[in-house]
């Protein structure tokens, strides 16, 4: 089948900014899964036997339900495309049946029974599971991507996806590098809480960078970052004023401070929009160390 479709060779790729699973996506999640299940997909890890103890048939369908609702009890079973769940449950289901699904191969067909007797691929299992997956999210313009390894990741803006999806840093300091790596991956999780606080942690890093140049105060420090960065005196005094602007809002509103009179961030997008503009300051900085 072929990776993407006309409207996508026409118009490009869809912009991936939706964080929510509706019933289109929900459908063709449920879909995917229950034809695994159907084609023994799932029989490696839950296995129905041939009555003569021949081999596997196929997916014991019950087992699978009461695994299922045994790890995410806010998936109905059998998968109700009607109805459904929280995305969060979506996205765990998702990242259960990676784990268990394999390619079933038919290796000798029990004619008593009119079945077939089964070897299960794995690796290439997963890899078609995968596909399978993110074209789905791909299509409904969903900011979420399974990975090889199994996990699902929240997908940053275009403009800053590469930055945050590098291997580490190397700003010359291990603890700044660990509050960037840290933040860095708790914004990527799909889980609105612990993107927040991917938001917290990537303030506490700006805080920890005005102080790195050496043999400064941290006001100097931060001077001597923002002159390395522009030398022309009217970008630089922008670089202040953004300066200035994301200190008092980290000291304005709800994200390293608990206080009282602090201001709560009331949507995930604000959280996104503040998250972005203060790495893409924080990374602007860091490449002229």
């Amino acid at each position: 089948m072929a990776s993407d479709y006309f409207s996508d060779r026409e118009r490009g790729p869809r912009a991936r900014t939706e964080g929510r699973i509706l019933s289109p996506a929900w459908g063709g999640i449920v879909a995917l899964i229950n034809g695994a299940i159907v084609n023994g997909g799932f029989g490696a890890t839950f296995p129905s036997e041939c009555p003569d103890g021949r081999g596997v048939t196929g997916t014991d369908f019950q087992s699978m339900g009461l695994a299922v609702r045994g790890e995410i009890p806010e998936i109905a079973w059998p998968l109700d495309a009607d109805s459904i769940p929280d995305t969060l449950a979506i996205l765990d289901l998702v990242e259960f049946s990676f784990a268990r699904i394999a390619k079933p191969e038919a290796y000798d067909f029990h004619s008593f029974f009119s079945h077939d007797h089964l070897n299960f691929d794995q690796e290439s299992g997963r890899a078609e599971f995968r596909v399978g997956v993110n074209r789905i999210f791909a299509r409904n313009r969903l900011a979420y991507e399974l990975e090889e390894n199994g996990r699902i990741i929240r997908l940053a803006a275009p403009i800053m996806r590469e930055a945050l999806t590098g291997y580490g840093f190397a700003s010359g300091d291990q603890k700044l590098d660990e509050l960037l790596e840290t933040a860095r991956a708790k914004f990527l999780d799909p889980d609105p809480g612990i993107r927040r606080e991917g938001l917290e942690k990537l303030w506490d890093a700006f805080e920890r960078l005005k102080t790195i140049e050496p043999g400064r105060d941290k006001k100097a420090s931060a001077n001597a970052l923002i002159e390395k960065s522009a030398s022309e005196p009217t970008f630089k005094a922008l670089l202040d004023e953004e300066a200035k602007s994301l200190t008092d809002i980290g000291n304005t509103f709800h994200i390293r401070h608990s206080e009282t009179s602090q201001i709560a961030l009331e949507s995930e997008a604000h959280v996104d929009y503040l998250f972005h503009r203060l790495f893409a300051f924080v990374w602007l900085l860091l490449q002229a160390r």
